[in-house]
């Protein structure tokens, strides 16, 4: 209605004064655009899950300088465990680890505030969720029942009681990974060293084993977490062995056929003179361009990063991040310029921008909390 009711009434002045006026319909039109694209832009959370509380704490975040502002205290039914949200910033989705279930709660676009939807049976030690790119279902990696399972979304954010598929896999399911053309699915094992690849129909649900049915790492990474670029020609993941050259990441090629992934290079995670037996990575991720890689490291307390050459998507390390102790998990923001690091022992979020040249710039260091297991940028839509 504004922005009809401006355009008419200065149409009118246009047509009498043309020079005198043009300006002002111009100046109209662009304060109307200006208003509906903030209408429009919804609000920055972080939410971190307090396992041994119970509860997921709701960060305000400025987009700009990257400060966050607590607001909200969630209690939870179980101890909370890793998130994960849905495509458009509605839902959280949590795996409540104490009691075997996967949990679905909506965010309030506003305030950040989360109501609990459901919560429905999966599987001992949910250790990893994600949303395939249609945001009809929720696949979840078991890292004790050693299985992967999918679970349909229905309009309302709410998981079916029963998952649509449920398919054992190897020991120590911990993490997912689906390409942007949401046709394939890769599951991560620290256990089995291996991942697991799968066809995805993105109508029913169903995984299909591959041919061959995964990937075999490297004596001794232990792959945890998996990502892909978003060109589906590449994939990346942490390796959680400590004790070897290779604790840190590794390079898999993708083959744009078969859909299957060939390990082509790993880098360590950590300086040279560091005792890597007393490292183990943890998570992984990349920003949204797939120009860095970042991953967690636990027991040097710090955060490495990883240039991705454009053309052969190699690594080169290019930075080691001193963070919070014991960073389980981080996060990175939408629009690829903030990290945040969860502590696990410190109780504590750190904030970092991240530069062009990918190096991390230290913010600052709020409190969350005892036992910070995951953290979770989120961008809501109104």
């Amino acid at each position: 209605m504004f922005l009809k009711s401006a355009c008419g009434v200065y149409m009118v002045q246009l047509t009498k004064h043309p020079v005198r006026t043009a300006s002002r319909f111009y100046f109209a039109l662009m304060l109307t655009f200006l208003f509906l694209t903030s209408e429009a832009s919804g609000e920055s959370f972080v939410f971190v899950s307090l396992l041994e509380q119970r509860q997921i704490v709701t960060f305000a975040r400025d987009a700009e300088t990257g400060r966050l502002e607590r607001r909200h205290v969630t209690d939870c039914p179980a101890e909370p465990a890793f998130t994960t949200a849905s495509n458009d910033g509605r839902l959280l989705f949590v795996a409540l680890r104490s009691s075997g279930q996967v949990a679905a709660f909506r965010i309030h676009p506003t305030d950040g505030t989360l109501s609990l939807i459901n919560a429905v049976a999966g599987g001992d030690d949910p250790a990893f969720l994600m949303s395939d790119r249609s945001g009809m279902f929720l696949l979840t990696a078991y890292y004790v029942s050693n299985k992967v399972s999918v679970h349909r979304l229905a309009a309302d954010g709410r998981l079916s009681e029963s998952p649509v598929a449920s398919l054992p896999t190897a020991a120590n399911a911990h993490g997912i990974a689906v390409d942007s053309l949401n046709e394939s699915v890769y599951v991560s094992h620290t256990g089995a060293n291996r991942i697991d690849q799968f066809h995805f129909d993105a109508k029913s649900g169903q995984l299909t084993p591959l041919e061959p049915p995964f990937v075999t790492a490297n004596p001794g990474q232990n792959p945890r977490h998996v990502v892909l670029h978003p060109n589906n020609l590449w994939a990346y993941c942490s390796n959680e062995a400590g004790g070897s050259a290779e604790d840190g990441a590794s390079f898999y090629v993708r083959d744009p056929i078969t859909k299957t992934l060939t390990l082509t290079q790993s880098m360590s995670s950590l300086p040279a003179d560091f005792d890597a037996i007393q490292n183990s990575t943890a998570r992984c991720l990349m920003t949204p361009n797939g120009k860095l890689l970042y991953v967690a490291n636990r027991g040097h307390n710090s955060l490495a990063g990883f240039a991705i050459d454009s053309t052969s998507g190699h690594l080169n390390r290019i930075s080691i991040t001193p963070t919070e102790r014991v960073p389980r998990s981080f996060t990175i923001t939408q629009d690829g310029h903030f990290l945040y690091a969860a502590g696990e022992a410190s109780g504590r979020v750190a904030g970092y921008r991240i530069e062009e040249t990918g190096e991390l710039r230290a913010l600052e260091s709020v409190d969350s909390g005892p036992v910070s297991w995951a953290v979770l940028a989120v961008e809501t839509r109104p």
